[in-house]
């Protein structure tokens, strides 16, 4: 499982021979000026809510490399007004097996509305689970207890959370967030973009460690493989 960071929440993970996109915001993006979109190629791309900055590029990346489109049926019938040719609508609590694997759709506390105003669905997280590794991308979201579901029931290998605060929970909460889903290899996303979610990258990891946690702040435009 190979995951590269394009700043904020994009991240492509390769798996299964599948590349599957996450949550578009590049060209609008200063600290992610040196990606070109249009070098990116993926089969699905994943938008857990309407904000301009996760799904910014989506449909010029849609259009060009003919990914199918996974995310809330609000979202899903935006982006086919607007030319989208492919997409796949699902909602909180449901799942899909696709042929990278099972996506389910849970729980992410935040709100959702489209770059023209109108209304965005529900927010999502994203559970994707395959026959090498599982991940968990929580989205935009505050800390729930929630996610002690997603730890009872599910082995995770990786899960990915916001870390910036202000917008959505900061350090201390993903801490436990991470614990929750009993998971010890965590993706820092979601900070750093704009001033008011600007972190301190050694007191984030310092404080993911003392709980024996091992946080990745991947540089833009790079890669880990897990």
């Amino acid at each position: 499982m190979k995951v590269t960071y394009y700043g904020h929440s994009s991240f492509l993970v390769e798996i299964n021979k599948t590349k599957l996109l996450f949550d578009p915001f590049i060209t609008p993006n200063p600290l992610a000026a040196q990606i070109d979109i249009n070098k990116i190629e993926c089969d699905y791309i994943l938008v857990s809510h309407g904000h301009s900055d996760h799904i910014a590029d989506c449909l010029a990346i849609a259009e060009r490399t003919q990914a199918t489109v996974i995310s809330n049926y609000e979202i899903i019938v935006w982006l086919q007004a607007r030319g989208l040719k492919k997409g796949h609508m699902m909602n909180t609590g449901g799942h899909w097996i696709f042929d990278f694997g099972k996506v389910k759709c849970v729980n992410a506390i935040h709100s959702s509305s489209m770059p023209d105003g109108s209304y965005g669905g529900n927010p999502l997280g994203f559970l994707v689970e395959t026959p090498k590794k599982s991940f968990y991308y929580s989205g935009d979201t505050a800390l729930t207890l929630d996610m002690q579901l997603i730890g009872d029931y599910k082995k995770i290998d990786v899960a990915l959370f916001p870390i910036g605060n202000n917008f959505t929970m900061g350090v201390d909460n993903a801490v436990i967030a991470a614990q929750f889903v009993k998971c010890d290899k965590i993706v820092g996303l979601h900070y750093d973009t704009f001033d008011i979610i600007k972190i301190d990258h050694q007191d984030a990891c310092d404080r993911f460690a003392s709980v024996g946690k091992d946080l990745f702040l991947i540089p833009v435009g790079e890669s880990v493989s897990f």
